[in-house]
């Protein structure tokens, strides 16, 4: 496939949304010649803000606050938004008519003629693929992001030189359109494997299925950079038929790996283990920050970059924007956006990278039908005070820490706040000078926020607005 293929076709864009992947892919397939028809439920009123970027041009018709039956079985394609299931009854009408449906995903690994570094996992996702991109920048290699944060994926086709290498953070939505095009990444990086959106799989067996699309189309050539310490990672990637790097947090003597060991990363080339950098040396901070570098090392190394390329350009990692973010300094305590941590999983990772009793964290949100018992735990043990964004997650959370609270304490009011303002407000009134404030929720933001991003910046503004005292 190539951009020719649109010119002239009749393709239905199913949900335009607001976060601007609908819109990157509407104005792609207009400027190559495709007459679209952008479907949504919802209304002109609230998709106002998407429909202004789309002004002026032209062949779009806009079916907005229903769908008709013949935008899906009279057309010669459907392009889904990621969000939208297979399973979706119109979804269903076009492929019952064999009109090929597609996600922005699928079109870009068949337009893109490129080596693709792709990455998933439940959590790191963003951060590895970021820190991959980040290594090739520094030893001067033409790297280009897609797939990270909100920003459109079929734009950067346009950018796309001969030399250019594509680092693609691919959700688990995102791969699922992959299995119909039976294509996986030339590299693949796979974090781990937690549960996470049960509120739109069924089960985790389906939410694994689509994770092991990137590597089940590989070769023997191709390369699957796995952790060595998930075992649900280590139980799938049996059936993959890639050459396997793997990485771990514990010494390991396998053939193509990166691990810690004695206070340093070790890279083992499959002849000889190689000393790379002492932790001391690297900038970022956080256990699991360590072996999201560890990942984007074997990335950059699988790649072709050379080991001694990989130690000057480690050192000079820093952290990414909402993961670990450290944001400043106030009267003594330290401020930590981390809002990316949307699964309980990864705000305990958040939590266990500072010591005992001298976090204040900021918690709570909206349920993905998650479990919290882990997570109270650790907040008991860990925290040295808690502040609640509103939803309810928060309400399950508070039910399973009072269950290990003292039996002296298990009435104890929480303060539960609807704004982020009030969140670092009480955060900074509760902190004392050595103390760290940190925005890790567990939880998705949807209710006071539209996104974990949002989430995030408002944090930011707020501790920015924040006056020594």
């Amino acid at each position: 496939m190539d951009v020719s293929y649109f010119k002239g076709k009749k393709i239905t864009v199913l949900g335009l949304g607001l976060l601007g992947g609908g819109l990157g892919v509407v104005k792609f397939l207009v400027k190559h010649g495709a007459r679209v028809i952008v479907t949504d439920m919802k209304s002109k009123e609230q998709l106002a803000f998407s429909l202004k970027k789309l002004e002026g041009i032209k062949n779009i018709e806009y079916v907005l606050g229903h769908h008709r039956p013949e935008d899906f079985t009279k057309v010669d394609m459907v392009v889904k938004n990621p969000a939208v299931a297979w399973d979706n009854k119109y979804i269903k009408m076009a492929l019952d008519k064999k009109i090929p449906v597609e996600m922005d995903s699928s079109l870009f690994f068949q337009l893109c003629k490129n080596t693709i570094i792709g990455v998933t996992g439940t959590k790191g996702k963003t951060t590895i693929a970021s820190m991959i991109f980040d290594l090739l920048k520094l030893v001067g290699k033409n790297a280009i992001t897609v797939g990270i944060g909100t920003a459109s994926v079929l734009d950067k086709i346009e950018e796309l030189k001969k030399d250019s290498v594509v680092v693609f953070e691919l959700s688990s939505w995102r791969l699922s359109a992959l299995s119909r095009i039976k294509k996986s990444p030339h590299i693949a990086v796979m974090k781990n494997i937690l549960p996470d959106h049960l509120n739109y799989y069924k089960t985790m067996k389906e939410y694994i299925e689509d994770k092991k699309n990137i590597f089940a189309f590989q070769g023997p050539k191709d390369c699957l950079i796995v952790n060595d310490d998930d075992e649900k990672v280590q139980e799938i990637i049996k059936e993959s038929k890639a050459r396997i790097f793997s990485f771990s947090e514990n010494s390991i003597k396998k053939n193509y790996s990166v691990f810690l060991e004695n206070g340093y990363i070790y890279l083992n080339n499959g002849i000889d283990v190689r000393k790379l950098v002492a932790l001391e040396g690297i900038k970022i901070i956080g256990r699991h920050s360590i072996i999201n570098a560890m990942a984007a090392i074997a990335a950059v190394y699988a790649f072709g970059v050379k080991i001694s390329e990989i130690k000057e350009a480690v050192v000079k990692l820093k952290g990414i924007a909402h993961r670990m973010e450290f944001i400043r300094e106030v009267s003594g305590v330290r401020y930590y956006n981390d809002t990316a941590a949307t699964i309980p999983q990864a705000a305990i990772s958040a939590i266990n990278s500072f010591d005992k009793k001298e976090i204040i964290l900021i918690a709570g949100g909206s349920d993905k039908n998650l479990d919290f018992a882990e997570f109270a735990k650790e907040i008991v043990d860990y925290s040295k005070g808690i502040i609640f964004l509103k939803g309810n997650a928060t309400e399950k959370l508070i039910l399973e820490i009072r269950k290990n609270l003292p039996a002296e304490d298990k009435s104890k009011q929480f303060i539960i706040v609807d704004s982020m303002d009030k969140a670092v407000e009480f955060a900074s009134r509760s902190a004392e000078k050595g103390d760290v404030v940190i925005l890790s929720p567990g939880a998705a933001s949807f209710g006071l926020f539209a996104n974990e991003f949002e989430r995030g910046d408002k944090f930011r503004k707020a501790v920015n607005d924040l006056k020594e005292r």
